[in-house]
């Protein structure tokens, strides 16, 4: 409860109410209460989800106050909250029949439809409600939610600015127009927006962190940082805005102050399992895999079911040549996640590095069951067919990677090398051709992967035909 309701009864007042309607139900005694105070009651036990003390109040209105439509509409409420949908929307109608302008019972439908899945007739129901609100921003807001829910972003984003031009304070409103302007791909509508904000409302923290959040999604760290620095300023306690912070100090390879401020969000909230992963992510990419290691068990420890630390933990333990150890990581994170090509991937290129052949070969094949969305898959997978000896099946992968990604010149290379070492000397020239045409710059993959062909003077003279 706030200090004072919208009729101005105060936290001691409702206490003493609250404690007088326990005693009653407790004692057995009778006891008077109005419909208000009732209907406070009941809010204070649906907010707390104590649904029997919420059902006690609700039946002491219905028999004291029948024909009170609020007392109905909570009672709808409650139905809704045990699952009891058709019942509760059979009240509102019941109510409706007689009593069409009633706020509380068109927000309470529009809820009531959103859970079930009926966008539509939530969004119907919340525009009746529109003339009959005394906050319509909040009318907006729901609105906004359930086009959200409908992946309608740009219907969403227009009935948040109508809420913020309403009530520019109305929070929930700003930062779902930040998540909007996400979804649409408005970064730079999102940062005009944010700054005009600020000018009429410089110490809004969360108008700071939202302009941050679009710089962000710009690439524009630096201006990202000073956003969010603005935000703590004016809110030294919160924490996302040194998350976020800490993040963009990342993607800029600052990782050491990026650590140090991830930390900082300790000081105003529990030890997150996701800040540690990243503080596990900068020390891993500073190469100092021992401290990494430390801050990726520490997620693990936290969510047991996180992937991609367990994963992370192998490749640390991979960087300080402990291959052995580290696999069984790897093997974790692929049990939890069985469908992520990442994870194969990793898998397969250690089963490579430990002499595992067969297994190496399986677990490639199954990164490409699962579409891995690169082609270097399809470079290493051959590879390991070559060098295991498996001359004609490494052809038959490049082949195979060509047909995904026709453009990759890195392939033709590839397969013009073994159709060279095949004998196939006029094909090979063909598509070493072709991949010159494709891309000269990378032609030096040929002598990376097969360096005696540098003695070859005929490969060299159509080399150096396409030159320039």
């Amino acid at each position: 409860m706030s200090e004072f309701d919208d009729e101005g009864l105060n936290d001691k007042e409702f206490d003493e109410i609250l404690k007088k309607f326990e005693a009653m139900i407790s004692g057995g005694e009778n006891a008077f209460f109005d419909a208000d105070e009732l209907e406070e009651i009941i809010d204070y036990y649906m907010q707390w989800l104590n649904y029997d003390m919420a059902k006690k109040a609700i039946d002491y209105g219905i028999a004291h106050y029948p024909y009170s439509s609020i007392i109905k509409i909570k009672r709808a409420q409650y139905l809704s909250s045990q699952h009891f949908t058709h019942d509760a929307l059979a009240l509102l109608n019941e109510i409706e029949q007689i009593e069409q302008n009633n706020f509380d019972l068109y927000m309470t439908r529009g809820y009531i439809y959103s859970q079930i899945g009926l966008g539509e007739q939530a969004i119907e129901n919340f525009k009746k409600a529109i003339p009959l609100a005394e906050f319509k921003d909040e009318v907006y807001v729901a609105l906004g939610i359930e086009f959200l829910n409908e992946d309608k972003p740009d219907d969403a984003l227009f009935y948040f600015k109508k809420a913020i031009k309403l009530n520019p304070k109305n929070e929930g409103a700003l930062n779902e127009i930040s998540l909007c302007f996400d979804l649409t791909g408005k970064s730079e509508e999102s940062v005009s927006f944010f700054t005009n904000y600020i000018e009429n409302n410089p110490y809004s923290y969360y108008a700071w962190f939202n302009l941050g959040l679009a710089y962000n999604r710009m690439g524009l760290y630096e201006k990202a940082i000073d956003a969010y620095d603005y935000s703590i300023a004016i809110n030294e306690q919160f924490s996302s805005a040194y998350f976020n912070k800490a993040n963009s100090l990342a993607q800029l390879k600052k990782f050491h102050e990026a650590i140090e401020v991830y930390k900082e969000t300790f000081k105003y909230e529990d030890p997150d399992p996701t800040a540690y992963y990243y503080i596990g992510e900068c020390y891993e990419n500073s190469e100092e895999f021992e401290n990494a290691l430390v801050y990726y068990n520490k997620c693990v420890k936290l969510d047991a079911a996180n992937a991609d630390a367990w994963l992370a933990i192998g490749v640390c333990l991979d960087s300080l040549n402990r291959l052995t150890e580290g696999i069984h990581y790897i093997k974790k994170a692929i049990e939890i996640n069985p469908n992520e090509a990442e994870y194969w991937y990793v898998f397969a290129e250690v089963q490579q590095k430990l002499g595992f052949q067969e297994e190496a070969a399986l677990a490639y094949q199954r990164v490409i069951e699962l579409e891995y969305p690169e082609y270097d898959v399809w470079l290493d997978y051959s590879k390991l067919l070559h060098e295991a000896g498996y001359f004609t099946e490494s052809i038959e992968v490049i082949q195979e990677g060509i047909k995904h990604f026709p453009n990759i010149a890195l392939l033709h290379y590839r397969y013009g090398v073994l159709l060279l070492e095949k004998g196939n000397k006029q094909e090979a020239y063909s598509v070493f051709e072709n991949a010159l045409k494709l891309d000269y710059q990378n032609h030096n993959s040929i002598f990376e992967y097969a360096p005696n062909l540098e003695s070859n003077t005929e490969l060299m003279q159509l080399i150096n035909q396409y030159k320039n």
